[in-house]
């Protein structure tokens, strides 16, 4: 998949809570071996933890030219010097954030399975809208992102789309043509070895 023209660039998330003493050499190992585009730090702790995560994510990320951005917390990018945020509420908060952070940080929204949404968010400034989940998920509100949708976003739209939740290697084949990032992160944080379910899924 990665090698066709026009393939998808993998947009990785960190684990849901997890602390920078346990995922640092973990997510060094998975920027050392994978292409990654961008990296995302969900939004579940407190704000001492997810600044020790933000800091560390930084680190390792931009000394291998990968951009950082966590869900939500403007003011937390703005303090550890991050590239931007992944806003949870669809195109609510993209003008507020762009004003926040500028016009060249990184503004990211999640618009579910919307269309109305996503076309909001882009329209507010976004640089890219995530649909998902893409399968039956706790993500999202239990509405599916069908891939007519991704078929759709990308004949009809310039701004960037990701497909997040629930993916499995098939529908990453399916995605592929009609994604422009692949989002990862639940799908391998679970497993015993994630390096291997990583290359599974992104081959």
């Amino acid at each position: 998949m990665t090698e066709q023209p026009n393939s998808p660039q993998l947009y990785l998330m960190t684990p849901v809570g997890a602390t920078a003493s346990t995922v640092g050499p973990l997510l060094a190992d998975v920027l050392d071996r994978f292409p990654v585009a961008c990296l995302r730090i969900p939004g579940a702790g407190t704000e001492d933890d997810l600044g020790r995560l933000a800091d560390l994510a930084r680190e390792i990320a931009h000394a291998r030219d990968v951009a950082v951005v966590i869900d939500d917390h403007i003011q937390l990018a703005l303090r550890h010097g991050l590239d931007g945020v992944h806003l949870t509420d669809g195109a609510r908060s993209v003008r507020y954030a762009r004003r926040e952070l500028g016009a060249d940080a990184i503004v990211g929204a999640f618009c579910g399975s919307s269309r109305h949404d996503g076309m909001n968010a882009a329209e507010a400034g976004a640089d890219y809208v995530s649909f998902g989940p893409c399968r039956a998920t706790v993500l999202g509100h239990g509405e599916i992102a069908e891939l007519d949708l991704f078929q759709w976003w990308s004949e009809t739209i310039e701004v960037p789309v990701v497909a997040e939740g629930s993916l499995t290697p098939a529908l990453i084949g399916q995605l592929a043509p009609i994604s422009d990032f692949i989002a990862l992160g639940p799908e391998i944080w679970s497993e015993d070895d994630p390096i291997e379910a990583l290359s599974l899924l992104w081959r």
